[in-house]
């Protein structure tokens, strides 16, 4: 402890404040400065403000956590006292008040410590001994560098930590020691998947319909609610991503679409991660007012941050500072100012405070300084940035656990916790039937808009099936040209199989849809598989028909109606395989390089044992015939289709002799002589359609893509997952 005092007498500031604007130094040259041989030197804070201690009020009654109310410091004296001079920040707009107020909840914690094995070299602690509160009608803020736990104490108090963290404290909500139920709180997460081709409107109302229980006419009026609270109005009937004729939303309105998916719940508690993430000023800003506004109804936010402009700084209630999963400051925003200044390292009067807190603890600095160490300028003076971040952190952590902020912190946990309030209850969900329903009706809708799912694959089928079609055109019903039309039959399924491989980015946006939506529980895996699959029968339908028809009539098969909706059916099921294999391979490899790559060497294998190169009773036994010519779907469509066209059929030899069409392709393509055997192999393909969505919802439910040794050597550009 003495040792931590006398570093941060070493850097207390030893400036004062300049008397006025001219007088300032510029920000550029903010930089704690030393000389050769100076080490002892304190390190200056150039131009560094005096700050006064800010009297909030906070109100505890009797009742629970729907009876605390908060009096928050206003902005705008904020920032004039952090920028002296300097505009403030912008009030909130007049008469922007959501019609309808929300009933907030207060979350407290106390003595929380996350422990995820292996997640960090030096240490399993994540999150260590963090205590804080966050009251209705208040912004709570979660700030620190990369890595300082951010997010996972955020995940910790939403209840949404990964199955191989562990979280030792308690998280009180109302003074109730429980999780947060369904409908109660929202989260949104720092990337989420939207439906571009969908308008702004039409994308809540169906996360409306999915989420929430009761009638169409209730759940289009909190839809209403959600895009006037997230000031949404101008862009309500834009599409979210545009067309070719139209730009898609920008990112921060995007963001805030993202925010009003989980408004539509009405939730008491609203988590969102990294708010900011990848916004420019003025859309950082504009989301900060929103998120204003909306805390001004009573529901209580709470949000990660890694770097704010003052402006935004500004609009903040409270904050919890964050570095290396220590918590170095809870409380009022102008306490953690007043804090970094009681422990040697005030704010400059030009610096946005965010920044100069993270310059402070951000360990990451420390390479800069080792950079810095052999520059010299052109006096002979080095210039580097000399602080020892470690002794910061151990400073302010030191500072903070002997103030009075501490102290207040506890004490105001005590008060939220000692006398239990009203239990959250969960509002209920839709049904699953009426999910399917929704599911499959806005997947219809998104697949008629979004040309690049069915639409130019049905022209490119409809291109091959007319390429098949004329170069196999007039072979007659001869008995010499019964290997030719194998040969063309065989082509028209195998490439047409192919060619499915195109659905590969439709099928991976489908799973991150359903992966946004699944982290909080909108959807479900068979929900979302029988929806999947519902919506893409009508578009697979008109693939198989529209070609199938051009396909039968060039070859000139025979003229029956009875074969030729045979053919249509058997064609219909084989895409329904090759929908349910590309879905399944997606799922594994989650990648469009590896998935296509997968999906090409599966189908090639496929049509080497399908019988046609080789004979499948001449194929060698292992591995070819057991189980690769079983499993090959290519085998039952082709014996399918041939059995359609042969089986019943004879041709003359010579003049007095026949042979049955069994015979004839007896030494081409192996097939069965009962009349039955096609619909045995058109059962065959429908099973195995079916039987692939089977290992997919085996995949999504139980997460094995999460842990599959394949999916991690395939991915060679993942991004390495640490804790904020």
């Amino acid at each position: 402890m003495e040792e931590i005092h006398s570093q941060s007498d070493h850097y207390r500031s030893s400036s004062s404040s300049a008397s006025s604007p001219a007088s300032r130094v510029p920000s550029s040259n903010f930089f704690y400065l030393r000389k050769p041989g100076a080490l002892r030197q304190p390190i200056s804070f150039e131009d560094s403000p005096d700050w006064d201690d800010t009297d909030i009020e906070v109100k505890v009654e009797e009742g629970g956590g729907d009876s605390i109310n908060a009096a928050t410091t206003p902005a705008s004296p904020s920032l004039s006292k952090i920028n002296s001079g300097s505009l403030p920040s912008p009030p909130l707009p007049e008469g922007a008040v959501v019609a309808r107020k929300i009933a907030g909840a207060s979350v407290a914690w106390k003595d929380l410590t996350i422990t995820i094995k292996g997640k960090r070299k030096y240490s399993d602690k994540v999150v260590k001994s963090s205590n804080g509160y966050a009251l209705p009608g208040t912004m709570t803020v979660i700030m620190g560098p990369a890595k300082s736990g951010k997010s996972t104490l955020l995940r910790a108090l939403a209840g949404r930590l990964p199955d191989s963290a562990r979280m030792y404290g308690e998280v009180h909500v109302n003074g109730v020691k429980s999780h947060m139920p369904y409908g109660s709180y929202g989260f949104v997460d720092r990337e989420t998947t939207l439906i571009g081709s969908l308008t702004v409107r039409e994308f809540l109302y169906y996360s409306a319909l999915l989420q929430l229980p009761g009638f169409f006419f209730q759940k289009r009026s909190v839809v209403e609610d959600a895009i006037l609270a997230m000031s949404l109005g101008d862009y309500a009937n834009k599409l979210i991503g545009g067309h070719c004729y139209m730009k898609g939303l920008p990112r921060g309105e995007r963001r805030r679409v993202s925010i009003a998916r989980e408004l539509v719940m009405r939730p008491r508690v609203l988590f969102i991660d990294e708010p900011l993430y990848h916004l420019d000023s003025v859309s950082a800003l504009l989301m900060m007012v929103t998120l204003k506004k909306l805390a001004s109804t009573g529901c209580t936010l709470i949000f990660t941050i890694y770097q704010s402009s003052t402006e935004v700084f500004g609009l903040f209630d409270r904050i919890c500072l964050l570095s290396n999963g220590n918590m170095l400051f809870f409380g009022e925003t102008l306490a953690c100012l007043q804090h970094f200044s009681n422990a040697g390292f005030p704010c400059p009067i030009m610096q946005s405070p965010s920044d100069h807190f993270l310059r402070a603890i951000n360990t990451d600095f420390d390479r800069i300084i080792a950079m810095c160490k052999n520059w010299q300028d052109d006096n002979g003076e080095l210039s580097s940035v000399n602080m020892d971040t470690a002794v910061a952190i151990r400073t302010l952590e030191a500072t903070y656990k002997s103030s009075a902020d501490a102290a207040a912190v506890e004490t105001m946990i005590l008060k939220l916790t000692e006398k239990e309030g009203p239990s959250l209850k969960s509002k209920g969900k839709a049904g699953s039937a009426t999910r399917v329903a929704v599911l499959t009706w806005r997947s219809l809708l998104i697949m008629s808009r979004e040309w690049k799912y069915y639409w130019l694959r049905l022209i490119l089928y409809m291109l091959l099936a007319l390429c098949i079609g004329t170069v196999f055109s007039g072979l007659g019903h001869s008995l010499s040209s019964v290997g030719t039309r194998v040969a063309a039959i065989f082509v028209f399924v195998s490439f047409s199989s192919i060619l499915s491989i195109a659905g590969v980015p439709a099928q991976l946006k489908e799973i991150k849809i359903y992966a946004c939506e699944q982290s909080n529980w909108h959807s479900g895996t068979l929900v979302f598989l029988l929806g999947q699959l519902l919506s893409s029968i009508p578009f697979v339908f008109l693939i198989s028909i529209s070609s199938s028809l051009v396909f039968y009539f060039l070859i000139g098969l025979r003229d029956q109606f009875s074969l030729l909706m045979y053919f249509v059916l058997n064609f219909f099921a084989c895409l329904l395989v090759n929908e349910g294999l590309v879905l399944f391979v997606s799922c594994i490899c989650q990648d469009i390089f590896w998935s296509i790559l997968i999906l090409l060497n599966v189908h090639v294998v496929m049509m080497l044992s399908a019988g046609y190169f080789r004979i499948r009773s001449a194929l060698p036994k292992p591995v070819w015939m057991y189980p690769v010519s079983y499993i090959a779907f290519h085998t039952y469509a082709v014996q399918g289709l041939l059995e359609n066209e042969y089986i019943g059929t004879s041709f003359a030899v010579g003049q007095v002799r026949t042979i049955s069409g069994y015979q004839a392709l007896r030494n081409v393509y192996d097939i069965s002589q009962d009349s039955n055997s096609r619909w045995e192999n058109l059962l065959v393909l429908f099973l195995m359609a079916v039987g692939y969505r089977i290992l997919v919802f085996v995949l999504l439910q139980f997460r094995v893509r999460n842990t599959l040794s394949v999916h991690r050597f395939l991915k060679c550009s993942r991004e390495t997952k640490s804790p904020r």
